[in-house]
């Protein structure tokens, strides 16, 4: 789907945590060998709204996530189908050597939901702002990973993970995205979206950096720039292909995180980049920070995670 400068950049309707819950229940009531468990965060990610419809296939484990890794690996084990949720951190640094031993290093088939990722963790501040659970789980031999943009990507996703044995996680925010989709969007694995097509340079963006990338398109478009926006929410695999393509065809790359630079898709993009088509590139994401308390407006100011700055970088770059 190719999206334009008309791009009104309007919130959902459906929180993202609306998303997961409403998935959950439907995938639950298909299967009864889905099993979703949660680290007392219930509430947070809505699933309390669903918990009296599917009473013996939602667990509280309670504030002890890597123990809930392990009942996870126990249950996959039985033939269950384990959706994991907590908080990002919480479910990669907190839990890192359960889910990968335990996980995948068992072969186990666990789907991880790490919510409130990186500044839209808020007022929850540093501690439970992750800025590096993406490449965490990079590290983790044949795991999967995504950053959902919105909350069509999130159900299909979702959905699609069900049918699929092995580690994988699934980055989000828990409440409204700014509408990226139409509901009949089919969104597969490896595969970037090319959302914005352009000559000038190529801008990759994941989870919230995909709507700032957008509308970092149209601030270049005003200065007669042509800006191409990918968002490449399977950050593993990669779209090697894709990114190559775009690099020849701009000789300019960007990318745009809500994350660390080092170690999640800036570094998957230069890792493509460098073996397979040197390119100058330009990466935007958190550089040497821990998180703080704020909104997401400020933080994004704070961690240079604006429009104005992928517009900046990319002027700069070409």
């Amino acid at each position: 789907m190719i999206q334009t400068a008309s791009q009104s950049y309007e919130l959902e309707n459906m929180e993202m945590r609306q998303m997961y819950a409403n998935t959950i229940l439907e995938l639950a009531k298909k299967n009864p060998n889905v099993i979703a468990l949660e680290a007392d965060l219930m509430s947070a990610i809505s699933t309390s709204k669903i918990s009296k419809q599917i009473p013996n296939q939602l667990i509280n484990c309670g504030i002890m996530e890597a123990n809930m890794l392990g009942v996870a690996a126990g249950l996959s084990l039985t033939g269950k189908i384990p959706y994991v949720h907590t908080f990002g951190q919480f479910a990669t640094r907190r839990a890192f050597d359960q889910l990968f031993v335990s996980g995948a290093y068992a072969k186990t088939n666990i789907k991880i939901l790490g919510s409130d990722a990186g500044v839209t963790a808020e007022h929850n501040g540093g501690t439970h702002m992750t800025f590096e659970d993406l490449g965490l789980v990079r590290l983790i031999p044949n795991a999967v990973v995504y950053e959902v943009s919105d909350s069509t990507m999130l159900g299909y996703l979702l959905r699609k993970i069900e049918k699929e044995h092995g580690i994988h996680y699934i980055r989000t925010i828990r409440k409204n995205a700014v509408k990226i989709y139409k509901e009949n969007e089919i969104f597969e694995t490896g595969k970037g979206k090319v959302l914005r097509d352009g000559g000038d340079v190529t801008i990759i963006a994941s989870g919230i950096m995909v709507a700032e990338s957008l509308k970092a398109a149209d601030l270049l478009q005003e200065k007669g720039i042509e800006a191409a926006v990918i968002d490449m929410f399977s950050i593993k695999p990669i779209d090697q292909e894709l990114i190559v393509k775009y690099a020849q065809k701009t000789k300019a790359i960007i990318t745009a995180e809500n994350h660390n630079v080092i170690g999640g898709l800036g570094s998957a993009v230069a890792e493509v980049l460098s073996e397979l088509c040197p390119t100058k590139m330009k990466r935007i994401g958190v550089r040497e920070r821990f998180g703080q308390v704020g909104k997401v407006d400020y933080l994004q100011e704070v961690y240079q995670l604006t429009a104005q700055d992928i517009a900046v970088a990319a002027k700069s770059l070409i």
